[in-house]
């Protein structure tokens, strides 16, 4: 009799996802849409972090090469990063204090503190808003790919206990399938860290450069409040 010659499974990850049981199946096409979303965001994030601070750069060349500071204040008020919008409100904070007749030195730069650090704090956390998404599915998307495994094995077993064959050939496959989830959760879950922790350092140079510039900002007005007659 000639041996009987079994065809040697297909472990291709195309065939892994096709052949797996359809909770694997959501669990992986679950963990491919969010390395999808993580890698979107990391991207849009960066060309973004790169933009404003190109923009912060030529803004403050341009600002202390003003004539005056209201003469920057209509172009500033027209732009649309992080450097003008602090530097407008700050400067209508100033305009409103010097409209109220007698000029309250300390106040005027207690306020301007406050408003130049809210300006700060609300531009950062505008920029980090999805970054908790990258935190999220680089936390999570392990221990869902680790879920498509346990449940992966426990079918394999399953599988086994109902055909009473323990060969290699039974076997590989449905562990393959649970391991395949296992990868793709660690597919997803690395690049999310890793783009969570440089923007969130790069977020952090951007709020130093920011508040640089506002101490400086605000030292500036704090000479020209000193040099002003009381009212």
């Amino acid at each position: 009799m000639e041996p009987v010659v079994q065809a040697a499974a297909d472990l291709s990850p195309w065939a892994l996802f096709v052949q797996a049981d359809i909770v694997i199946k959501i669990v992986m096409f679950g963990l491919l849409a969010a390395s999808v979303w993580s890698w979107a965001i990391i991207f849009e994030r960066t060309r973004r972090l790169k933009t404003i601070n190109a923009q912060a750069k030529s803004f403050e060349d341009w600002f202390w090469k003003a004539d005056s500071l209201d003469a920057l204040y209509e172009p500033a008020s027209k732009a649309k990063h992080p450097s003008a919008r602090m530097f407008v409100a700050g400067m209508n904070e100033w305009r409103r204090s010097l409209g109220k007749g007698r000029i309250d030195r300390e106040g005027v730069r207690a306020r301007l503190t406050s408003i130049l650090g809210v300006a700060i704090a609300r531009e950062i956390d505008d920029l980090g808003d999805r970054l908790n998404v990258l935190a999220t599915i680089g936390a999570v998307a392990p221990f869902v790919g680790l879920f498509g495994t346990v449940w992966g094995i426990m079918r394999s077993f399953t599988g086994i206990a109902a055909s009473q064959n323990t060969t290699l050939a039974v076997v590989a496959p449905g562990i393959a399938e649970a391991l395949f989830a296992t990868a793709i959760g660690l597919f997803a879950a690395i690049p999310a860290v890793i783009g969570y922790n440089r923007l969130l350092h790069g977020l952090g140079r951007l709020e130093a450069r920011l508040s640089s510039f506002g101490e400086e900002f605000h030292g500036l007005l704090s000479r020209q409040l000193d040099g002003m007659e009381d009212r």
